[in-house]
């Protein structure tokens, strides 16, 4: 199996591989980007829910990983969510039911909502270890020119 491309940004930021500045342009011409200009909680999600997108998506929007294509997965990471906490929170509130006939199910539904939750969680870099394996590449501000270049270029 082949390892994923990776995107030049982040090959330059590590820089493990020396590639000339066509070299660079030319990856940098055939990468696909989506844009992040139309980031709007769907219609499907309710007011409560429309906020706490809103919320999320700024996060990952100032750190660079969210665009367009990403709206649906993380309205289903709050969908998701929103059911796990509301099934935690009725074995919470209800004791009794942890000794009743509904429990099991109860528990299968939990156990499918935090499992759905957590997945989507992962995908978006929304749990520490995601974050962790995350590598947004810093835009590096431009060094003056030594003396040397202004004088030969780049050589």
């Amino acid at each position: 199996m082949a390892r994923p491309r990776e995107p030049i940004d982040l090959i330059v930021a590590k820089g493990r591989k020396h590639l000339t500045r066509a070299e660079i342009e030319e990856r940098k011409k055939s990468e696909i980007s989506a844009p992040s200009d139309n980031i709007k909680a769907p219609s499907y999600l309710t007011g409560g829910l429309k906020r706490e997108f809103t919320k999320i998506a700024k996060q990952l929007i100032n750190i660079g990983i969210m665009t367009n294509l990403d709206v649906d997965a993380l309205a289903r990471f709050i969908i998701a969510r929103t059911m796990y906490v509301t099934l935690s929170m009725q074995i919470i509130k209800q004791p009794a039911v942890l000794m009743s006939d509904k429990y099991p199910q109860i528990a299968i539904n939990q156990d499918k909502a935090f499992k759905q939750s957590s997945s989507a969680a992962r995908d978006l870099g929304l749990t520490i270890s995601s974050r962790c394996k995350l590598v947004i590449p810093k835009k590096d501000e431009p060094k003056p020119a030594s003396k040397f270049e202004q004088l030969f270029g780049d050589v």
